[in-house]
């Protein structure tokens, strides 16, 4: 009987290995990109499945449904849930730069880190500048409730809070059954390697080696990021400065609510309507003016030419009339 070659076999357990894959749930990440993006050989169909046992990853299926429907059930409700928190606030306080020292601290105590922090100035409705910031930090999830409300404690006021949650279950067994199946690419194709006979087998399992190595990357890439993502929330906060907010004052008088927004519109007309007169005087009056000038000059000019010619006209009538008499 003719030899199988080790090219073929090579294209069977890559066959094999990608239908065995298939039976998982297929979910969209980073990793998952088509064999065919990085040019890896196309596997061919091949009259025997010899090295099929060697390659088949042990439990390909965890957590997603395998041969038994029972078993990929019983997986599925015992995986730990993988579930990425976030959270999202703007406070108000008195003191910026205190309580934006204060949460960075806060953060490292509970085991976590500043992921970026920024603080910068505004303004009042007055347009006086006060000082505000924005923070990131990710800390512990079994944390996160114990840290927002460190962060809300003894605020002004709290203006918006935002949690989200996504769970990553799913994707996150998909990955883990990928990368099992991967790696057991890997080492079935390094023993094919090691027994390859000639150049051309050689580069043809160490194609489809590379691609499987840069695919066992992505995967774990991917993983570490659910993992890290699950592990530590991430909180954004904004913190705003208590002047920014306090309403206008006249006397030891506060109007609130329409009364407020009245007083408010009437400042601000003024506002405007003083910033247009500066704006007419130093601006457009002069342009105005400068502008009129030349025009008027002209006028004047063509005026005087039109009156001189209307006298030059009536001075030549008489004279053509005691012409015509004689």
């Amino acid at each position: 009987m003719k030899r199988i070659s080790t090219p073929i076999l090579i294209m069977l357990a890559v066959l094999v290995l990608g239908a065995c894959a298939g039976g998982a749930r297929s979910v969209e990440s980073p990793a998952s990109i088509d064999a065919y993006q990085y040019g890896a050989p196309a596997p061919e169909a091949v009259p025997t499945m010899g090295i099929m046992q060697d390659a088949m990853p042990e439990s390909s299926t965890v957590g997603v449904g395998g041969g038994d429907g029972s078993t990929g059930t019983s997986n599925a409700v015992k995986a730990e849930r993988i579930v990425i928190q976030n959270a999202d606030l703007t406070i108000v306080v008195s003191d910026v730069q205190g309580r934006l020292d204060q949460i960075q601290n806060m953060a490292q105590s509970m085991g976590g880190f500043v992921v970026a922090s920024s603080l910068y100035e505004g303004y009042t409705s007055d347009y006086t500048p006060v000082p505000e910031a924005s923070v990131t930090i990710r800390v512990p999830s079994e944390k996160l409730d114990e840290a927002l409300g460190k962060i809300k404690a003894d605020t002004v006021e709290v203006q918006n809070e935002t949690r989200s949650g996504q769970d990553v279950t799913a994707e996150y067994v998909d990955l883990k059954s990928r990368l099992k199946t991967y790696q057991s690419a890997e080492q079935e194709l390094t023993r094919l390697m090691e027994d390859a006979q000639n150049t051309d087998e050689v580069v043809n399992i160490f194609n489809q080696l590379m691609y499987y190595r840069e695919q066992i990357e992505l995967v774990q890439g991917q993983i570490k990021y659910y993992e890290e993502a699950s592990a530590l929330s991430a909180i954004s906060i904004r913190i705003v400065a208590e002047a920014t907010i306090k309403p206008v004052t006249i006397g030891k008088w506060e109007p609130k609510g329409v009364a407020l927004e009245a007083v408010q519109d009437l400042i601000d007309f003024w506002k405007g309507f003083v910033d247009f007169l500066i704006r007419f005087i130093f601006f457009t009056l002069p342009v105005l003016v400068t502008t009129a000038i030349p025009f008027y000059l002209a006028f004047l000019v063509i005026r005087f030419i039109v009156r001189k010619l209307r006298g030059n006209r009536k001075k030549a009538e008489p004279q053509q009339q005691v012409e015509e008499k004689k």
